[in-house]
């Protein structure tokens, strides 16, 4: 038996004899044990506190230790409960009921010398929460009916955020479409070694249906920002993947605003300017942690990083000049923000750009590039008539 093994099993013997004072010793303080989908406890005595509610919601729980296995510094205890639900505390809100529940589970215990810094917790609270009658048993009327109600939740949420799955629009490259109606663009652009980059994140609800895009072309290995707008950072903080973003964009990734100190709301239409901040909340998700940066001529599989800024300070487009694909965020708009109509390529609206002028400059710089399609961060591309309709767009 290795030292780890040691250690874990005092730690086990601890708590199975209910000396949390030893058991909690064993913690370095500040290390986590996180209890995998109820709780992320910091030691000692949110430690503590877990196992005394615990052990007084269910008087006679016992680890029943089954195996263990050790690797360097690291222990995983395979382990049995039989228990009963017998109070007279609450756990977790619930009130006892008397149910006896049997079931097992995993704990990864990570140690520096003799003590815990971090442990991870698995079990099937599905199961647990079954046995308890805190759920319907598995394949009951009951049970139907809640997955009825799920399934109604889904397909609502799926309305909202975009169902239709991923749809390719070149060779290696899919759109994903969201919000309603359906007007937000998130683009997923193969790798060569498998999975996909996300460009651009889209509002916060679109992450459910973003990942499940991914996930058939093998999954996210990155996310690029084409600018950090809460409409096209909203999905990033819970897609958990890297985020990448020009420099100029940095701050506003990882800021908890939803606005931009820039942007000019009072230039919207009267019905608009009460209606845009509600929607920023909305869309937003959480702040973003940023990976790394990128630039100018700066690679993305096959495309090359363009700054097109104007719009935003660092906003970037991706150019391949193989196809002469454009995918460009917000340089242009191809739908009236105000109204919701789609039509032609058009300079971005004011009262979100930095710079309305600079946005008309990068326009041009997009034209330069002799672009054949183009793909902006909302509605539809510009495939016909690309050169003049740019120029038709810098010109308004």
């Amino acid at each position: 038996m290795s030292w780890t093994s040691t250690l874990a099993g005092r730690y086990f013997e601890a708590l199975n004899n209910r000396d949390l004072d030893l058991a909690v010793g064993y913690w370095r303080p500040g290390g986590v044990d996180r209890v995998v989908g109820q709780a992320e406890l910091i030691a000692p005595h949110e430690v503590k506190q877990y196992f005394t509610e615990l052990f007084e919601a269910f008087p006679d729980w016992r680890f029943e230790v089954e195996d263990m296995t050790q690797q360097a510094n690291v222990c995983v205890v395979r382990w049995k409960v039989r228990t009963t639900f017998a109070g007279p505390k609450q756990f977790q809100g619930f009130e006892p009921n008397g149910g006896t529940v049997e079931f097992e589970g995993i704990s990864m215990l990570t140690f520096d010398g003799a003590t815990i810094v971090s442990n991870h917790a698995y079990t099937d609270s599905a199961d647990l929460a079954r046995q308890l009658g805190l759920l319907p048993a598995a394949g009951s009327p009951s049970d139907q009916v809640l997955a009825t109600v799920a399934n109604v939740k889904t397909a609502a949420n799926k309305a909202f955020a975009g169902d239709a799955g991923a749809e390719q629009i070149a060779d290696g490259v899919w759109v994903v479409r969201g919000g309603v109606p359906r007007m937000m663009n998130v683009y997923l652009i193969a790798e060569p070694g498998g999975g996909v980059t996300v460009f651009d994140a889209g509002i916060r609800d679109m992450a459910g249906s973003i990942a499940t895009a991914a996930a058939h072309l093998g999954g996210i290995r990155r996310m690029v920002l084409g600018h950090a707008d809460c409409d096209h950072r909203g999905a990033a903080a819970a897609l958990k993947a890297p985020v990448f973003v020009h420099e100029l964009e940095v701050g506003a990734a990882t800021s908890a605003n939803h606005q931009r100190d820039y942007w000019k709301l009072g230039e919207l239409s009267l019905w608009a300017r009460p209606l845009y901040p509600q929607l920023f909340k909305v869309w937003d998700g959480a702040p973003v942690t940023i990976t790394g940066t990128l630039k100018e001529g700066d690679s993305v599989g096959d495309f090359s990083v363009v700054e097109l800024p104007g719009h935003a300070p660092g906003l970037i487009g991706l150019f391949r000049r193989s196809d002469r694909l454009a995918l460009v965020s917000d340089c242009i708009y191809t739908v009236n923000p105000e109204t919701g109509r789609r039509g032609r390529a058009r300079t971005p609206h004011t009262a979100f750009n930095q710079s309305t002028e600079v946005a008309k400059q990068s326009i041009l710089k997009l034209r330069g590039l002799r672009p054949e399609t183009v793909w902006a961060g909302h509605a539809k591309p510009v495939s016909s008539d690309v050169s003049e309709a740019l120029l038709r767009a810098a010109n308004d």
